[in-house]
């Protein structure tokens, strides 16, 4: 499992123009390939009157998904070169879709493939990323009467709460540095007075 992976924090948009066409790159993160393909299919529902609907993913922290789309564009002028961007930028858990506004001017298979993977580009400048870190995912169970300390001790320590579930006791979903769960663990004895249970689970990533 990598240690971490780069992606977009949120979905974006950034445009920009070649000899008169538009190209539109809108990027948001996917997880999976459901995610990514209803991405595509919102943008071209937004955007009906765009030329093309060029898209391309890398999915998985360590891209082994990855697809991508001409939509009637040359072969290989236009998802393939946005799929490139993704890859040399070194972009994880993301989708990239491009809607053109054709200018009237032909651009060429090379003038297309600058162009489409341009956009990509300037697009993760614009919107920016983030690095995602692999943390230990957990579940400390602590009584009421503790819970609103803790809760406060874990978030001023810089701990990650991912959430937190109010039942007969009180559920804290973490996530840990993996290097850091024995320290972790003796941090939790000494701030519950050795009260609150602590189970780890899988790993996952920071959100």
């Amino acid at each position: 499992m990598q240690d971490q992976y780069l992606t977009v924090a949120a979905p974006g948009v950034h445009e920009t123009e070649v000899n008169r066409s538009r190209f539109r790159c809108a990027l948001a993160p996917a997880a999976t390939e459901t995610e990514a393909r209803a991405f595509v299919a919102a943008i071209r529902a937004e955007h009906p009157t765009a030329s093309h609907h060029c898209w391309a993913y890398v999915l998985g922290a360590d891209g082994a998904a990855q697809r991508c789309g001409d939509d009637g564009e040359p072969g290989g002028t236009a998802g393939a070169p946005m799929l490139q961007m993704l890859l040399r930028r070194e972009v994880r858990c993301t989708v990239a879709v491009v809607s053109r506004w054709f200018g009237g001017t032909k651009l060429g298979a090379g003038g297309l493939i600058r162009a489409y993977g341009g956009a990509v580009g300037a697009a993760l400048d614009a919107v920016g990323t983030v690095t995602r870190n692999r943390l230990r995912l957990a579940t400390l169970t602590v009584g009421h009467d503790r819970a609103g300390r803790l809760e406060n001790d874990l978030r001023a320590a810089g701990h990650r709460v991912r959430d937190v579930h109010y039942g007969a006791r009180v559920t804290f979903e973490v996530g840990l540095p993996a290097a850091d769960v024995d320290t972790f663990s003796a941090w939790l004895a000494d701030a519950t007075a050795g009260t609150a249970r602590l189970d780890l689970h899988g790993d996952g990533y920071d959100v």
